[in-house]
């Protein structure tokens, strides 16, 4: 049967939601594909859910057709398994939790791994039963802090979820390539383009991690490319350092000294009064010769604030965000803390920091000079140095002393750091990190994301299997995820014009549209007859035969909800004549009634 739209659950609009701000969100709302239940939460209507119908189907195609068998779990789960593996603490305010009437722990699950985990140590214990590749596509909650954009960031949404379980690392190769293909392949039907870029593992864990991107202004990651070949997220991209010097060309250089430097707390005062009262020889001195140190917090579950201190060259500013993928690790933190700049309370924790004059100090180069760091530390903060802060590097900096600096500072010899990270933007035209040329930058947004998780889950939630020597062996797994309901958004994103939604056909709601566009009986019945002849051969038809309603609304609503091919039935009925429409090219012609049920399959299923 035809969807008609005098009785389709369907209500258009003609104004934007007052809450859109991207056209996506504005145009699934407009077209009745999508409703708003509430902040990052909405209900999917009948046309939303063909849509939405029609991309997981493309999914599960692709997944089949590597061997992947699909499984459904439930999106409430008890805390034992998540607290096993940490994440239970790790995911932080991100979590939806609740208890039950019992005041047991529940959770409304972001991500399944502890549960497909337990699902296979459950039921397989040999090696003969691997490789197995399980997948699910379900509903998926995250405590978004500030949903926006429609479905591109909400606190509900679905996600097709997939785990591979091997014997060992080449059996998690093969697994990750062939999910990598599947994936190309799934974008390319959805017609999205995406770029594989180099990622971060972050809260995941794991070795190899990739992102498919869909290069969009829209989107809210920033990626990198050369010419030669590189991709990566901006949170992966690694640092080109310079050449370490050896501890003999260190000592060869001059000694380091403390200067005066009055009303200097900035880069660029301090540039002014270095090229004032200590003018170079060979150049004047730029930002990019001082080392700035900034004192930041990081805020882990429960409110706790580890406060530490990064040293990155004066030219160049933190980027939170690379730096929140690196620090947990290096801080002993679990998982991904939130950073902030350090209040005037933190700071008055550590009176040995002199606000606008923190430096690294120098370790026995410069009398009476504080330390900061892991040698002699007088703060007790932790230092971290950016990758450019190699050994032989020479710095101004500050001297932690009021109205002072440090003037030929070296890194290495004068102050050593509990570890190197990734802490500043990434520039356009940066060398990239593989010598493939000048790196650019392009806006992305987040389809799918691939890891190659390794024994992580298995080791904390003892999944083991008989090995062919009859020997226990930690099972090895790789996660690969893709947002559906992102998809749909992003589609939409890409296939859209002024007037509406622009469907690919892969995912288009229906095939055809029939729009009747005259008065009287006739023309439902011939809309009518037609879609019947249509569905007999396998198309799915949507027929605008509501009564009193004006042609100009009925087109006004084909443009806006998109179906990528209609049929006017109008005037020229009478003359045996209907009208074949294509909603991408705004292109009309006319076609015969006696012929136009094969004119329309010729457009829908072209031969070869």
């Amino acid at each position: 049967m035809p969807l008609r739209m005098s009785t389709l659950f369907l209500r258009t609009l003609r104004d934007d939601p007052a809450d859109a701000e991207v056209a996506s969100h504005r145009l699934l709302v407009r077209a009745g594909y999508i409703r708003r239940a509430a902040p990052g939460i909405y209900t999917w209507l009948p046309l939303g859910l063909k849509v939405l119908a029609k991309v997981e189907a493309v999914i599960r195609e692709e997944m089949d057709a590597i061997g992947g068998q699909e499984v459904h779990f439930p999106a409430l789960l008890p805390r034992e398994p998540y607290e096993a593996t940490g994440r239970w603490d790790e995911y932080g305010d991100g979590l939806f939790r609740l208890q039950d009437r019992k005041e047991n722990d529940y959770l409304l699950a972001p991500t399944h791994e502890e549960m497909f985990t337990l699902l296979v140590k459950d039921l397989y214990s040999s090696y003969k039963d691997l490789p197995a590749y399980l997948y699910q596509i379900q509903t998926k909650y995250r405590d978004e802090a500030r949903p926006r954009a429609g479905l591109l960031r909400g606190r509900e949404f679905v996600m097709k979820d997939s785990y591979s379980f091997t014997v060992d690392d080449a059996g998690l190769d093969v697994a990750y390539e062939a999910h990598r293909a599947a994936y190309l392949r799934i974008f390319e039907r959805l017609g999205l383009e995406v770029v594989p870029v180099r990622a971060t593992s972050g809260a995941m864990g794991g070795s190899r991690s990739e992102e498919f991107l869909h290069p969009t202004e829209v989107g809210e990651d920033t990626f990198v490319e050369s010419d030669g070949g590189y991709r990566a997220n901006v949170e992966a991209v690694t640092t080109v350092a310079p050449e370490a010097l050896t501890e003999e060309q260190m000592a060869a250089l001059p000694a380091a000294e403390v200067n005066d430097t009055p009303d200097s707390t900035t880069i660029a005062a301090l540039v002014d009064v270095a090229n004032s009262l200590q003018p170079r020889e060979d150049r004047a001195w730029e930002a990019a010769d001082t080392l700035k140190c900034v004192v930041l917090t990081a805020v882990v579950d429960g409110g706790e604030r580890r406060r530490f201190v990064v040293a990155v060259p004066g030219d160049r500013e933190v980027d939170l965000k690379r730096l929140e993928a690196s620090v947990g690790p290096a801080l002993g933190v679990i998982g991904e803390p939130t950073l902030e700049a350090a209040t005037a309370e933190d700071l008055a924790k550590h009176p040995a920091l002199v606000r606008g004059y923190i430096g690294p100090g120098a370790a026995g180069a410069v009398e009476g000079t504080p330390v900061l760091g892991a040698e002699g530390s007088v703060s007790g903060l932790p230092l971290f140095v950016d990758p450019r802060v190699a050994p032989g590097t020479v710095w101004i900096t500050g001297a932690n002393a009021p109205q002072q600096h440090v003037f030929g500072l070296v890194a290495g010899r004068d102050f050593h750091w509990d570890g190197v990270l990734e802490a500043t933007a990434v520039r356009e035209g940066a060398p990239a990190p593989d010598g493939s040329g000048p790196l650019r930058a392009r806006r992305g947004m987040e389809m799918g994301h691939i890891f190659q998780l390794g024994r992580k889950y298995a080791e904390a939630l003892d999944l083991k299997v008989l090995d062919v020597n009859g020997k226990q062996v930690v099972v090895t797994m790789g996660s690969y995820g893709i947002g559906v309901t992102r998809a749909v958004a992003a589609i939409a994103e890409r296939y859209h014009d002024e007037k509406g939604l622009v469907w690919p056909r892969a995912v288009a709601p229906a095939d055809v549209h029939v729009v009747v566009a005259t008065k009287g009986e006739d023309g439902v019945a011939a809309a009518l007859a037609l879609a019947a002849e249509l569905e007999a051969h396998g198309l799915t038809v949507l027929v605008d035969d509501r009564p009193k309603v004006s042609p100009g609304v009925k087109f006004k609503d084909f443009e806006l909800i998109g179906v990528p091919t209609a049929v006017v039935v109008g005037r020229g009925l009478a003359d045996g004549e209907l009208e074949l429409k294509d909603r991408a090219t705004g292109e009309a012609r006319p076609i015969r009634v006696d012929s136009a049920a094969a004119e329309v399959l010729a457009v829908v299923r072209p031969r070869g």
